[in-house]
């Protein structure tokens, strides 16, 4: 599907954002919620007062990071020299993430109800993985089929995160197959990628930002975006556990 001409002037003005950059803005987002979570909800004792209009401001910036890392991920998907890498990686920094997760999420070492967002994204990953390669194989079928096929995998992959109750659940997977689905087409990407976190308004604010990627991977700094996961969530849990929030 072709994008207008008009809206491919206006884009182009405002595309100014590598994806190292959009990582970092996420990045500085999760950690704005995620502080927000640890430190301020328990000491909230009304709606009122400084202490809940930071933690209202928190909230709202803290919805910006995970269209941004969904995004991302089909990024990566199409984009990586390495798709099993890519993978593994998202694995291993699931399982390396776990503890500090369930540290910070309920002051345990391990709790089975919640399991964190690296997960998610791997599933998310491996979800578009599986319909792109089904659509590679059925290039001489009607492409009706290969939608319906997709369908019917995404779903069963709703159902596998609720299931496995990562965080994000089924919105992450329906999210991530509208980025792939309708990927290049921000005009179609980010309402139907707004409708399945339709329970938080203000990421709308992350799915704008889309709209200034510049489609350059800029200077990425692997560390970073992979270790600041779980050692960020490992010192709020030790906060959390040592303040007896």
């Amino acid at each position: 599907e072709k994008m207008s001409d008009g809206f491919k002037e206006f884009s182009g003005k405002i595309r100014c954002l590598s994806g190292a950059t959009l990582k970092l803005i996420a990045i500085i987002s999760m950690l704005a919620d995620h502080v927000n979570k640890a430190l301020i909800y328990p000491y909230l004792k009304s709606n009122e007062g400084f202490l809940a209009t930071l933690s209202n401001i928190f909230d709202i910036i803290g919805r910006i990071a995970f269209p941004l890392f969904c995004f991302m991920i089909i990024e990566g998907f199409f984009k990586t020299r390495n798709r099993k890498k890519y993978m593994f990686n998202l694995l291993i920094f699931g399982v390396i993430s776990e503890v500090p997760f369930d540290m910070f999420t309920t002051g345990s070492f391990y709790n089975a109800n919640w399991q964190n967002v690296m997960f998610t994204l791997a599933l998310v990953l491996g979800t578009v993985w599986i319909i792109d390669t089904l659509k590679n194989k059925m290039e001489s079928k009607p492409k009706a089929l290969w939608y319906i096929v997709s369908i019917l995998i995404v779903l069963a992959m709703c159902i596998v995160a609720m299931m496995l109750s990562l965080d994000y659940e089924h919105h992450a997977i329906l999210m991530g197959y509208f980025f792939y689905l309708f990927y290049g087409n921000p005009l179609l990407q980010i309402p139907l990628g707004y409708i399945s976190v339709y329970d938080q308004p203000w990421s709308l604010l992350g799915f704008g930002l889309i709209l200034t990627y510049n489609g350059q991977r800029g200077k990425q700094n692997k560390m970073l975006n992979y270790w600041f996961y779980p050692v960020h969530l490992l010192i709020l849990g030790i906060l959390h556990l040592s303040l007896g929030l």
